[in-house]
């Protein structure tokens, strides 16, 4: 055993393994101090005299110690063989990574594992409390650290506690209890994901919100579902990132799509992981900061930072303590990056998918199971790569509860409601979806351009592929609608019937209620809605579109500047909007007209005309019903309600009929019309004509005045 080259031949050569040398080399290094400091012949044996436990660990290690090279000579013995052995290991040793990239020796690797001493067995910190009195702490301090792994005072800085343990504190491997206590007597302790990876856990436990992928979690490169173009500067992008051309590697692409992914990818390419930061539209936390660089190199990692940036904001991307290799960030389309790690960025941009593309995501989310109508599922679902595996495991325990091994279009569109409901519920309301166009009352023109919006809709993927040259890309995939007209002309059923034909989702949000007093948050509660209708391929509906469509205005006060600053974004986002998104507003008049040229479609309702009122009546009022068909029709023709006013009516009538227990006839129709003029505050126009019957003057003019 005295050939440190070949000592530990025997031991598999794995992390773990590495790790129990180091901590007998530790181990060694107390007892060598425990000996120094007693007193007597004894030696040794009044150290494990005094501390029973430590003998369990000398027998441990006994069989792998030199014989006759005294204390001094065996303590520079475990330093070679420790390094012989992991120079031949060949396999990715944690300890030794760290220590590297901390720039310490091996008495740095001895505090390292001196310190984490109390976390392998609570016994040390019984020793550590004797040893350091009358400092009362379980963990060691610097001092002590210090003494244990240096053997006392020296001449020179090699006897420097503080410069024993600086450079690990520098790198993130120690942190200080308490950084109000003099340097000496910080006890330090080794963050616990750390200690896990140094003792060689392949996966140890990683701060809130992080999250550790294996490289074997990710596909190759050429494995992506990915337009050839980008395939193509895909693959040299590990090549830049290992040799240091390139810094880091910035993804951009929509919430759902495989920014993680392709970065995944990447890293897998190099022999890493990736260990997932999810910074949202914060700062990292400063906890977790400072274990990222350590635990990417002990972990053999590749650091991403995930951002959901609103517009204006910046995100920085942290320098790591501890690490000095690439970074990768998963970014939105919105917002800016800072950083020294950008320096040397390459950025790349995911656009979303295409039809082929979808459906090579679905054959792949859904191998093994057979798919009824895949053509008709990629075409119809226009959702990025990463909501594609969501909603195929979703489809596949759809199809399962109903007993089949055949997954449907009809499972799809099941999953697919509920991402919508995971991710969109709390950001707007949705509105339920099932009419058809015959229930819909309104001008030929209004009809006609409602039908001219639903044929924009459905070949919307496919347009760009028709037009000329002078289109240039040509539009993107987005539709945007504008619905005006008074309340209750049938706007919001419009809308309904749409999502209803489109087989869509249909989500609401009032723009008077997304407006903030606060600067820029209006902006921000925008993004995060229009981002998630966008991804999740959702009928989007914004109501009360004055409150922000409306005409920008002369600059006389900041509260003009920020209003117009509000409007400008909307503006420009929803340019860009890749989604259905239809606004509705009652004041057509105060729209913006750069509002109105960017639209795809620009539908007006009027108030119903007297047929268009008769119709609306024929189809709300049951069929079981005993109205007379005159007073009917003259109800139609001379009460002028909207649409919405008669179906009040309609459903007011019902309840009066239901309650006498007969069928809806003319007066409870009358009685419900009273009721909603009484309700706008307008005169009844049947309150001034006398009624069909057959009764006196006398009873007719009463009636008539009531």
């Amino acid at each position: 055993m005295s050939d440190p080259d070949s000592a530990f031949a025997d031991l598999p050569r794995t992390a773990a393994s590495h790790f129990r040398l180091g901590l007998y080399a530790a181990l060694y290094r107390l007892f060598h101090s425990l000996h120094a400091a007693s007193s007597g012949p004894a030696g040794l044996e009044a150290v494990l005299r005094r501390y029973p436990f430590l003998g369990g660990y000398y027998e441990e290690m006994r069989p792998l110690l030199p014989e006759g090279l005294g204390w001094d000579g065996t303590l520079a013995w475990w330093e070679t063989a420790v390094l012989a052995w992991e120079e031949e290991a060949g396999v990715h040793l944690p300890l030794a990574v760290l220590s590297e990239a901390a720039g310490v020796g091996f008495a740095g690797r001895l505090a390292l594992l001196m310190v984490g001493l109390v976390e392998e067995d609570p016994r040390f910190g019984a020793l550590f409390a004797e040893l350091q009195a009358p400092l009362a702490e379980r963990r060691p301090c610097v001092e002590l650290v210090g003494r244990l792994v240096l053997g006392g005072p020296r001449p020179g800085r090699e006897s420097d506690p503080w410069a024993l343990c600086r450079p690990l504190l520098g790198a993130g491997l120690l942190q200080p209890l308490d950084e109000r206590a003099p340097r000496s007597e910080w006890v330090l302790r080794v963050p616990p994901p750390l200690w896990d990876a140094v003792r060689g856990d392949a996966t140890p436990e990683v701060p809130a919100g992080c999250r550790l992928h294996s490289a074997a979690s990710f596909p190759g490169v050429e494995s992506l579902v990915l337009p050839p173009p980008l395939l193509v500067r895909l693959r040299h992008l590990p090549s830049l990132l290992a040799s240091g051309e390139a810094g880091a590697a910035v993804v951009r692409g929509m919430r759902g799509s495989d920014r993680v992914r392709v970065l995944g990818a990447v890293a897998a390419a190099l022999g890493r992981g990736i260990l997932e930061v999810e910074a949202g539209e914060g700062k990292v936390p400063e906890a977790a900061r400072r274990l990222i660089g350590p635990l990417s190199v002990a972990t053999r990692s590749l650091p991403v930072f995930t951002f959901d940036l609103p517009p204006g904001q910046t995100a920085a991307v942290p320098d790591l303590p501890g690490y000095s290799g690439p970074v990768g960030v998963a970014v939105g389309f919105e917002g800016g990056l800072s950083g020294t790690a950008l320096e040397r960025a390459v950025t790349l941009i995911l656009p979303a998918p295409r039809q082929g593309e979808r459906r090579r995501c679905w054959e792949e989310s859904l191998a093994g199971h057979p798919v009824q109508g895949l053509d008709e599922i990629a075409a119809g679902f226009h959702l990025p790569e990463g909501h594609i595996r969501r909603a195929a495991r979703i489809a596949r325990a759809q199809a399962a509860l109903d007993g089949r091994g055949e997954v449907r279009p009809s499972d799809v569109r099941e999953a697919c409601r509920a991402l919508n409901r995971q991710e969109l519920d709390t950001l707007a309301t949705r509105l339920e979806t099932g009419s058809s166009w015959g229930t819909l009352v309104a001008s030929g023109p209004t009809l006609a351009r409602l039908h001219d919006l639903a044929r924009r809709c459905r070949h919307r993927e496919a347009l760009a592929d028709g037009l000329g040259p002078a289109f240039g890309a040509g539009p993107n995939r987005g539709v945007r609608a504008l619905f005006t007209g008074p309340s209750g002309t049938g706007k919001t059923l419009a809308v309904r019937i749409l999502a209803t034909e489109l087989e869509r989702d249909l989500y609401r949000v009032d723009l008077a209620a997304v407006v903030d007093k606060y600067v820029g948050e209006t902006e921000k509660n925008l993004h995060r809605v229009l981002a998630r209708a966008e991804e999740l391929d959702v009928v989007l509906l914004l109501d009360e579109g004055d409150a922000l469509l409306g005409s920008r205005t002369d600059v006389r006060s900041a509260n003009d500047r920020y209003a117009n600053l509000e409007t400008n974004y909307l503006l420009q986002r929803l340019e860009t909007f890749q989604g259905i998104v239809v606004i509705a507003t009652n004041a057509g008049e105060r729209i913006d007209h750069a509002f109105q040229r960017r639209m795809d479609a620009v539908v007006e309702f009027l108030p119903p005309e007297a047929e268009e009122r008769w119709q609306i009546w024929q189809i709300h009022l049951p069929p079981e019903r005993s109205c007379d068909p005159g007073s009917l029709e003259d109800v139609a023709l001379r009460c002028a309600l909207t649409g919405g006013q008669i179906r009040n009516a309609a459903l007011h009538a019902a309840l009066l009929a239901l309650d006498e227990g007969a069928p809806v006839d003319s007066r409870h129709v009358e009685q419900a019309v009273r009721s909603e003029y009484r309700k706008a505050g307008a005169a009844c126009p049947l309150a001034d004509r006398p009624r069909l019957d057959r009764r006196g003057g006398m009873e007719a003019f009463l009636d008539a005045l009531s």
